[in-house]
């Protein structure tokens, strides 16, 4: 059973204004009823005067998916907290920072702007560019070494964005992306499932920032006479 349009949005903006006020409070620090009151007068404003553009999403959730990238995200907190923490402490060696162009399986407004948040809120990572037509992110990574190496780290975002289809994305969207619901990883690459050739992707940044460039091998020559 579908909801009417009107209901529909109506809905959204509902939500939309009580997040709002939610936020408004929590900037303030002190959970008053002018605070709340003004919140909730300033939320509808901004809903009635800046409308947000419609949200083309045609999936469905999936709450063990769900629960299970919820799960996933606070590991990657923690992990990345303490990695960043130990690289603040730690004297004597410059990290190996890199922007990596990463091509997302999927093209959707919605899926690309969730990847590219999760991403952002992880310690060590943000996006620095988004393409809409090409789905690729870039990426920039506070070091690389300790991420595993530039191909661990796009496989690191290439999950992340798996995990979002799974929780959100229906069926035939999976199998658009090449992915199912349950993951099915191969030994031969895993976290890849049904991912595009990164080689495609339209790397306009230097992917590894203060390293000497690597120099295909010549054959070697015997000295002239």
């Amino acid at each position: 059973m579908s909801l009417h349009p009107r209901r529909r949005s109506f809905g959204i903006n509902l939500v939309m204004t009580v997040w709002l006020a939610v936020i408004w409070v929590l900037v303030w620090g002190d959970l008053s009823i002018a605070n709340v009151l003004s919140g909730l007068v300033l939320a509808v404003l901004v809903t009635r005067l800046m409308p947000l553009p419609a949200v083309d999403f045609h999936g469905r959730v999936h709450l063990p998916s769900v629960a299970y990238l919820a799960y996933r995200f606070v590991i990657d907190l923690v992990v990345a907290s303490t990695q960043v923490a130990y690289q603040a402490f730690r004297v004597g060696r410059t990290p190996r920072s890199a922007v990596l162009a990463v091509h997302l399986r999927s093209h959707s407004d919605l899926y690309l702007t969730l990847t590219a948040e999760l991403c952002s809120l992880v310690p060590g990572s943000i996006v620095v560019e988004a393409h809409r037509v090409s789905g690729v992110l870039y990426i920039h990574v506070l070091d690389v070494d300790i991420a595993g190496g530039v191909e661990a780290a796009r496989r690191h975002v290439l999950d992340t964005e798996a995990r979002i289809l799974r929780a959100f994305a229906s069926d035939a969207e999976l199998t658009e992306a090449g992915l199912t619901r349950r993951p099915q990883r191969s030994a031969a690459d895993p976290g890849l499932q049904g991912a595009p050739s990164q080689a495609a992707a339209p790397v306009s940044l230097t992917e590894i920032a203060g390293t000497e460039p690597v120099v295909p091998p010549t054959e070697e020559r015997g000295e002239r006479p």
